[in-house]
C-alpha cells in the first residue's frame, strides 16, 4: 500500500495558463504539508487544445513566481485518454474541461470535477470520517465523499464552478486566477493530507 501513488490531473484549454498554475500550486501545497511524503502524490496537467511542448504563458509563470513557485521547466501537453484513465482525480478549470475529460474516458465521470466544484463539495467533509492509515487511501476516500455530495451542495450559479481563462488578458487577470486557484486548493489540500496548512499567498 505504501508504494501506491494518488494521481491528480488538472485540465484546461491550452495547458499554458490555468492548469499549470493549479498543478504547481497544488504540488507546492503538498510539499509544504507533507515534506518527502508528498511523493505519494503525482500532480500533472494537460490541455484540451494543448500547445504541446510550449512553456507556460509568461504572466502565468510570473504569477507562480509571486507565490515562490518555479514553473520554468514546465512544458505543455495535449490531453489524451490515457491521462484521464490513469488519474485518481481529474480537476478541470471549467465544466467544459471536465466534460472533455469524461468524453475521452467515460469511466472517469465519478472522479472528475472542476477545481472549484471539488473545493465546494468537500467543505462539509469531516476530516475524522476519512481513512487515517494511509495517504492514498485517504485521498480516494475524499473523492468518494465529494461524489456523494453532488447535488447536495449546489453553487449559487453554475458558472461559479468555473475558473475564467486569463489568456491574452493583463497580468492582473492572471493574479486573480492564481488567487482563486490558491483559495480553491486550500481546503482540499488540508483534507487530502490530514495536515492543516497555510493558504499559499503571493509574496
Amino acid at each position: 500500500m505504501s508504494g501506491e501513488v494518488f494521481r491528480v490531473l488538472h485540465v484546461c484549454t491550452g495547458n499554458i495558463c490555468r492548469s499549470p498554475i493549479a498543478e504547481r500550486l497544488m504540488l507546492a501545497g503538498l510539499q509544504s504539508r507533507l515534506g518527502e511524503q508528498a511523493n505519494r502524490f503525482v500532480i500533472e496537467s494537460a490541455g484540451t487544445w494543448g500547445h504541446t511542448g510550449s512553456p507556460m504563458e509568461p504572466y502565468a509563470l510570473r504569477t507562480l513566481e509571486s507565490y515562490g513557485v518555479d514553473g520554468g521547466d514546465f512544458r505543455a501537453r495535449e490531453l489524451v485518454a490515457q491521462h484521464v484513465a490513469g488519474a485518481d482525480l481529474v480537476l478541470g478549470a471549467t465544466r467544459e474541461h471536465r466534460a472533455a475529460a469524461v468524453v475521452l474516458h467515460p469511466r472517469a465521470a465519478a472522479r472528475s470535477f472542476t477545481l472549484r466544484e471539488f473545493a465546494r463539495l468537500v467543505t462539509t467533509v469531516d476530516p475524522r470520517a476519512l481513512p487515517q492509515d494511509d495517504l492514498v487511501t485517504r485521498a480516494r476516500g475524499l473523492v468518494q465523499a465529494a461524489v456523494a455530495r453532488r447535488g447536495l451542495v449546489p453553487p449559487d450559479r453554475p458558472r461559479d464552478d468555473d475558473l475564467r481563462d486569463p489568456y491574452n488578458a493583463p497580468a492582473s487577470a492572471f493574479a486573480v486566477c492564481g488567487d482563486l486557484v490558491a483559495d480553491g486548493l486550500r481546503g482540499p489540500l488540508d483534507l487530502l493530507t490530514g495536515v492543516r496548512g497555510p493558504r499559499l499567498q503571493p509574496r
